[in-house]
């Protein structure tokens, strides 16, 4: 997880409707409709008014530095097509792997 500081810089960098939404948003939780999250923004417009908009203490980020991925695209005949990068020292490698 990211320290909190980097969360609130990218926070405050963000636009200001995606710093509402965060606050508005259970992110995943199930909504019955969407008039919920309407109604949720129009409050939390209120609260914060013209005013800065502070990072909200549940939110966060993670950092994923990875060594691989792969792409894998499905082809018929279950002839897919697949690659695999590679992180070397300063650039990515990429092979074709069999289906």
């Amino acid at each position: 997880k990211i320290k909190s500081k980097e969360s609130k810089k990218y926070f405050m960098n963000r636009p200001r409707g995606s710093q509402l939404g965060a606050w508005v948003s259970d992110q995943s939780s199930v909504l019955s409709s969407r008039k919920i999250l309407e109604m949720k923004l129009e409050e939390i417009k209120r609260k914060f008014g013209k005013g800065k908009i502070p990072l909200p203490d549940f939110w966060g980020g993670y950092r994923i530095t990875p060594e691989n991925f792969e792409f894998w695209q499905g082809c018929p005949d279950r002839l897919h097509d697949r690659f695999l990068y590679t992180k070397t020292a300063d650039e990515w490698g990429i092979e074709r792997l069999a289906p």
